[in-house]
């Protein structure tokens, strides 16, 4: 069991109960599941590129990628229906717990001028998102063998009914938001 999953189980299912006065220890907010995306936009000229990205994101996340495609047609983007424009990939259970504690501790504080990540990117329903610029601040991601610098998306999904909650499950577990 990861670090991270002990820690909710007795901490932070105390003192989130403490602190919102839950009376049954099944209302206290927990994460639900992790998702990463990756929008590949050059995928549409060239599929090399979008192989690479599923490469770098298996690395990273541990886990097999879904590619995503466009929904619809745009003429203006030269994309049209069908075709496969991204990768992403869901994390839940161990997988998801080992990945927060990776990011956290070991990935955001590699992160050039970090001085925390963006308070105010909840959804309304407690749902958090997180923007990285680039993937090489994971550790398992070799400088050497990236071809290009992408970003991904980071969306922390919690039982959480409100932003306020979900704010206080995360830095529970460490997310360093910025003051």
């Amino acid at each position: 069991m990861s670090r991270l999953k002990e820690t909710y189980l007795s901490e932070i299912v105390d003192n989130m109960t403490k602190k919102f006065g839950y009376k049954n220890v099944m209302q206290v907010p927990k994460l639900d599941k992790i998702v990463i995306n990756m929008g590949v936009g050059e995928a549409k000229d060239n599929a090399k590129v979008l192989e690479s990205a599923v490469k770098d994101l298996e690395i990273i996340a541990g886990q097999k990628v879904v590619l995503t495609r466009a929904k619809k047609s745009v003429a203006n983007f030269k994309i049209r229906e069908g075709m496969a424009i991204g990768c992403k990939v869901t994390l839940r259970g161990e997988k998801m717990y080992e990945f927060a504690d990776r990011l956290i501790n070991l990935a955001l504080p590699r992160v050039r001028d970090f001085r925390g990540v963006n308070p105010n990117a909840f959804d309304g329903r407690g749902n958090y998102a997180l923007g990285i610029k680039e993937q090489l601040i994971f550790p398992e991601i070799e400088y050497d063998k990236v071809d290009k610098v992408r970003g991904m998306d980071v969306i922390f999904v919690t039982t959480a009914n409100t932003d306020e909650e979900a704010r206080e499950l995360l830095t529970q577990f460490g997310v360093p938001f910025k003051k």
